[in-house]
């Protein structure tokens, strides 16, 4: 009998040794295929068995994988194991999660806190489910139930008696011996039936420590008894002792060969979940009812996904998002590191003709494009788009979540709010603009010692430079670290900004549209000892550093930036940055959330990145380079990323193309420019339009000559755009007024103008399903050769740069800058900063500086009144005209309608 122990544990061993080296070779290619890869392994262990820790670190180098042991005390609670299973399951660097715990400790809680997809034991009902399924491929199989099947074979016919063996190992048992044919029967070891059962058996599987009072005699000779105890001590000993009764096999060693052999297989799926794949969408189904009603009311109609459902869908891992509410979340820019080599796809951006008081619709066509491509045509898509200002939301504009069946939802959450991005820019602005006159008034007001021994304290007995301090003294070519070592001169460099108040160019901003902040006085309280100065507010948006969360490439760039904002020069003409005062890293904490994207959905359940929200008139005007880089990873090669440029071509789709894609690197493929008929009547000679007043005839009658005139505003627009060598098709939002003849001359004049195709669109009134044809003739135009080149050179004089946008987007006749704006001009080309691109801050309401003329102006001479620069946004912005950065409130403001049902807490009154 002695001889057959020795084979079944020589076998033993082969099996160990076979397992092994299949789990070492397979993570060898693994790795090769991954060099960076380094899986690691967590086990949780609460006990005090240190041979159980040493043969699974011996197992793991073996097979080449990192494993990290967190040992708990003995007498640790299921809480207490719950709370650092939960602290792994968020690790990223911990692909697998393994559990050493005492029977006792072994709860359904403990067991399913584990994240499934780290359950490398295979013991949560997750894993046990798809095992019960026959998804095999699906799940992670327990490893002593592995290590049991591994020991038997040819088991059709036989009786199997599991005895014990309870939980997840017993269950998972059951399920394979019964798929390998064998007949199974399970009973505890207090069952009156046990001995009956155990004297028919031809295979006896025991769980735990066998009682006393159960003799072997039960057992038949020749039965093949196999242990899934823990105890790994048992191997040690013989159990074959007489009456002929077969060894009883332990399988605690070849046990965790199969746990390593199972983190192998869970590292490949989570190097294929690191992939992007295919993606697994539910679109919603719409119901549009005829008329249309309200945005709001069609928004809530719609029942959205789980923001974490939807997410999962499009490939998102879980630790990916940050979830807020039901229907948003943020994503983080991990992303972008997992997904670096998977290919871009198309990129496609919607610019539109010169705006009018009626409206064009470009958010509405982002949307229902997006909505045709991914709900109708089954092509992956996402839209990208600015987040609304609550400016003009409550001023006369109202929101921005697209229109009619083609909206973000939920609206009120889009346009309200959202994840808070804008308040920390509000926050962060004014930080920066609290610390400028602090300072100034610090340094009018003290020595140059008691200035240094205020910036440089003893702390805790201990004086030392804080990490933005050295770098200022770097900066000032200053190489000490100690404080007591500088002289008086290099104390006064140090500690002194000079500061020239009547250069500050940083100012406070607030998110509302309030006209009697535009000129203000600050210093007024006789504790600030007399320092006043006239200042003002501007919107939030138009704050550099909405500009730079637009731009921004990371969390390291923005935090540069950040830093190299000029707010004023110093009394020696010389720039005074965020870095100089010192702010810089507060500042990227106050951003740290904000510069994550935030994911929503359309009306059809397809996804949407909302993401900053810089206006178009006074700064660049597009939504950020981090969601269109994100999103063109998700939608994968043969996807769409479709985004907005802020007002007509000649503004946003320029400082798109000049700006943006500069900082981005990315390249467009298609531009879709949004045009009405009722817009183009009004570039034609149309009468003025009135807010709230119904419209004339010349609009909502048939009127070919008005629209042919008015024709000429889009096809300057579509000159602009082939000036960057892109293709173009042209969208033109079909409303109920307006003729078949207007409609099909409208795409007539487009075509002959050079459009790649023009297509009456009605997803308003339709969603996706109207605007099939569009994403069809955007297929089709993002195949076609692209020869995209920017308009300027950064090389060229910031005048020079002027000049060509003026005259070849514009078609002014020349410039003309006032003294103010060419020694600005001078003074940034002395300073360094001449080779930046330009975003001109003008009117967005025609291709001139004056809002009156429409259609095409000729023959205009553009005025730059100032000229001035966000140096961490990375362009100078020439003033043109009279701009003013807040907006005012109108006699009649959007907040007259908005209410809240103090019910229901529905929001009413939003559009």
């Amino acid at each position: 009998m002695l001889g057959g122990f020795i084979l079944l544990k020589i076998y033993l061993l082969l099996c160990c040794s076979k397992i092994t080296e299949n789990a070492k070779k397979s993570l060898a290619s693994l790795k090769r295929e991954n060099p960076r890869l380094e899986p690691t392994l967590a086990i949780i262990q609460a006990h005090n068995d240190h041979m159980i820790r040493e043969i699974n670190k011996n197992f793991a180098k073996e097979v080449g994988l990192r494993v990290i042991h967190i040992s708990l005390p003995e007498g640790s609670s299921k809480d207490e194991i719950v709370n650092e299973i939960l602290r792994l399951n968020d690790d990223p660097n911990v692909q697998g999660l393994a559990l050493d715990l005492p029977e006792s400790l072994c709860s359904s809680k403990v067991l399913n806190a584990v994240k499934p997809e780290k359950d490398v034991d295979g013991l949560s009902d997750v894993n046990l489910g798809r095992l019960v399924r026959g998804g095999a491929s699906d799940c992670l199989v327990p490893p002593a139930a592995c290590a049991v099947m591994e020991l038997l074979e040819d088991l059709g016919g036989k009786t199997v008696l599991l005895v014990g063996a309870d939980g997840a190992v017993g269950a998972a048992l059951q399920c394979l011996l019964q798929r390998a044919g064998a007949a199974t029967l399970s009973f505890r070891w207090k069952s009156p039936q046990l001995q009956s059962k155990l004297h028919h058996a031809d295979v006896v599987i025991v769980g735990g420590t066998k009682p006393d009072d159960v003799p072997l005699s039960w057992i038949k000779p020749g039965t093949t008894i196999i242990s899934c105890s823990r105890d790994l001590q048992s191997e040690k000993h013989n159990s074959g002792q007489q009456n002929s009764h077969a060894a009883e096999n332990t399988v605690g060693s070849l046990a965790i060969a199969m746990r390593m052999q199972n983190m192998v297989k869970n590292t490949e799926r989570w190097i294929q979940s690191q992939q992007c794949r295919k993606w697994d969408l539910r679109c919603l189904k719409l119901q549009p009812r005829s008329p249309v009603p309200s945005d709001i009311e069609i928004s809530r109609a719609q029942s959205p996904k789980a923001v974490d459902v939807l997410a999962k869908e499009i490939g998102l891992l879980t630790d990916e998002i940050e979830i807020y509410g039901q229907t948003k979340a943020k994503v983080r820019l991990s992303l972008l590191e997992r997904l670096k080599d998977q290919p871009d796809g198309k990129y496609v951006l919607v610019a539109g003709i010169t705006p009018t008081p009626l409206g064009e619709g470009k958010s509405t066509v982002t949307i229902g494009l997006v909505q045709a491509l991914t709900a109708h045509l089954h092509i992956n898509s996402f839209a990208c788009l600015r987040q609304p200002s609550q400016g003009p939301t409550f001023g006369v504009k109202g929101g921005a979540a697209g229109g009619g069946y083609a909206q973000v939802i939920p609206m009120e959450e889009f346009n309200l709010h959202l994840t808070g991005d804008i308040h920390a820019i509000t926050a962060a602005n004014n930080l920066l603009a609290a610390a400028i006159d602090a300072r100034i008034l610090h340094e009018n007001t003290q020595s140059d010692k008691a200035l240094y021994n205020r910036l440089v304290p003893v702390v805790n007995g201990v004086r030392g430079f804080s990490a933005i301090q050295l770098a200022r003294l770097r900066r000032l070519g200053i190489n000490k670290t100690d404080p007591g070592t500088l002289t008086e001169e290099e104390i006064s460099k140090f500690a002194r900004l000079d500061i020239d108040p009547s250069t500050i160019t940083w100012q406070r901003v607030v998110d509302t549209n309030d006209r009697f902040l535009r000129r203000i006085t600050v210093g007024q309280a006789t504790t600030e000892k007399g320092f006043v100065r006239q200042a003002q507010f501007d919107i939030a948006v138009a704050s550099e550093i909405m500009a730079i969360l637009a731009l921004t490439t990371s969390l390291q760039d923005m935090k540069e930036r950040l830093g190299k904002m000029v707010v004023a020069n110093d009394k020696k003409g010389e720039p005074v940055t965020a870095e100089d005062l010192g702010v810089t890293g507060a500042l990227a904490v106050l951003m740290k959330d904000a510069i994550k994207p935030t994911l929503m959905q359309t009306l059809e359940g397809t996804p949407v990145f909302v993401h900053a929200g810089p206006f178009a008139n006074i700064a660049h005007g597009n939504s950020s380079v981090l969601a269109d880089k994100i999103a063109l990873k998700l939608v994968g090669e043969k996807g769409f990323v479709v985004t907005e440029a802020g007002f007509g071509a000649d503004i946003g789709m320029e400082k798109f193309f000049n700006i943006k894609c500069r900082a981005s690197g990315l390249v467009p493929s298609v531009v879709v420019l949004v045009a009405t008929v009722r817009a183009l009547k009004m570039h034609g000679g149309g009468p003025n339009v009135t807010a709230g007043a119904p419209l004339k005839k010349e609009y909502t009658e048939e009127n070919l000559q008005l629209v042919a005139d008015g024709c000429c505003n889009l096809q300057k627009q579509i000159q602009i755009t082939q000036l960057f060598g892109v293709p173009v098709v042209v969208a033109l939002n079909v409303f109920k007024t307006d003729s078949p003849a207007e409609v099909d001359l409208v795409c007539k004049i487009a075509k002959e103008s050079g459009a790649f195709d023009a297509v009456p669109c009605n997803h308003w009134s339709a969603g996706g399903r109207g605007a099939v044809k569009l994403a069809q003739a955007v297929e089709k135009a993002a195949s076609q050769k692209n020869s995209f080149r920017y308009l300027y050179s950064l090389e060229l004089p910031i005048v020079e740069k002027i000049r060509i946008i003026a005259q070849k987007v514009y078609g002014a006749q020349d410039v003309e800058l006032s003294p103010a704006a060419q020694s600005q001009v001078d003074r940034y080309t002395r300073q360094g900063f001449g080779n930046l691109p330009v975003c001109m801050a003008k009117t967005h309401l025609s291709l001139s500086h004056q809002p009156e003329r429409k259609g095409v102006p000729t023959g205009f001479i553009l005025p730059i009144s100032d000229v001035r620069a966000s140096i961490g946004a990375g362009f100078i912005y020439p003033l043109v005209g009279t701009m003013s950065t807040m907006p005012g409130l109108p006699t009649r403001p959007c907040f007259y309608d908005i209410d809240l049902d103090p019910v229901t807490e529905q929001v009413k009154g939003l559009f």
